[in-house]
């Protein structure tokens, strides 16, 4: 999955911390269980030496099958006498045991070598979480698009009908080699909360989105240009920028321009499209004024590359204050 370091390290913190707290309140109730009955502790003891002689009785040779039969009816009684002292105090065996979020992989992240699945899950909620928190991911839906702004122009109606059903589409049948997308237009034709409502989606089926406006990206990526680490390697931006699923460039142009940042911007859409993975970008810019502000080599990157949707129509939020005005 590709959600970045930073995402992975936080679910990793998280887990951990669930399975400090499972091991630690099991602990803790067991050390309270030996205080008030000490010889519950020597009979723990007593059941780890029996378990011990059954393997050593394998190995001794003999008579195996006779001494396993006692040590396994010695193992019976101080199982029972154990039991019988917890019952006493109130407890069961699952309460002295940790009680980990997930069994399976005991809240450390991994079965047989292999990413857990709640692992995975952790992730995707953590992306989703920090996602809502910087842009109202749950207000852009699918669901919440209304065509009613376009219908006083058929020509914008149709051509915003067709590009709703292709971004749904698109959103529903994501994967990891989809193609990339270009949303060209003015400012408040539905850019923005198309491609949010594409990543709300994309997310729900378990895929990293990184979203951001181009002027964010670009403020990050020229911070970490000075904070580079002593290493050389890039910071913790242009590692997301590159390995998330799907990355979606909101508003690009509006950034402030830098060389620096238009060489990083290249760099990360050039080996995202290289590695076949799928990028949104959105911008109110022409294609001649994308070749005029960044390169030619970068427009035609993008003309090439990418398929593209022409976002017609009027301001929405304009349109939405006249319906207002009119109620």
């Amino acid at each position: 999955m590709g959600y970045g370091k930073k995402i992975y390290e936080e679910a990793k913190t998280e887990l951990e911390r669930r399975r400090q707290k499972a091991e630690g309140e099991a602990a803790e109730k067991l050390s309270g269980f030996y205080l008030q009955f000490p010889q519950a502790r020597e009979l723990r003891e007593a059941m780890a030496k029996n378990a011990a002689g059954a393997a050593k009785a394998v190995v001794r040779g003999g008579d195996v099958r006779s001494e396993l039969q006692r040590l396994q009816e010695r193992a019976g009684k101080l199982n029972a006498e154990y039991d019988r002292l917890l019952q006493e105090a109130g407890l069961t065996r699952e309460d002295i045991s940790p009680r980990y979020t997930c069994p399976a992989c005991k809240d450390t992240g991994f079965v047989d070598g292999r990413l857990c699945s709640c692992f995975l899950e952790l992730q995707r909620s953590l992306a989703y979480e920090k996602l809502s928190m910087d842009v109202p991911l749950e207000k852009c839906t699918f669901s919440s698009f209304s065509l009613s702004y376009y219908q006083e122009d058929p020509r914008a109606y149709r051509q915003m009908e067709n590009i709703f059903a292709a971004c749904k589409s698109y959103g529903e049948k994501f994967r990891k080699n989809s193609p990339s997308l270009l949303f060209k237009g003015g400012t408040g034709l539905g850019k923005t909360h198309l491609s949010l409502a594409i990543a709300g989606t994309v997310i729900e089926k378990g895929f990293g989105v990184i979203y951001g406006s181009a002027q964010s990206f670009a403020v990050s990526l020229e911070k970490e240009r000075f904070d580079r680490r002593e290493d050389g390697e890039l910071g913790d931006t242009h590692s997301q920028l590159l390995s998330c699923d799907l990355l979606i460039l909101d508003d690009l142009g509006t950034e402030f321009p830098s060389a620096y940042v238009n060489a990083a911007l290249y760099d990360i859409i050039n080996s995202r499209m290289l590695a076949e993975k799928p990028t949104i970008i959105s911008t109110n810019l022409s294609m001649k004024e994308l070749e005029e502000r960044y390169s030619e080599r970068f427009a035609s990157r993008i003309t090439g590359y990418y398929g593209k949707l022409e976002f017609l129509g009027k301001d929405i939020r304009i349109e939405k204050r006249k319906q207002n005005s009119r109620r």
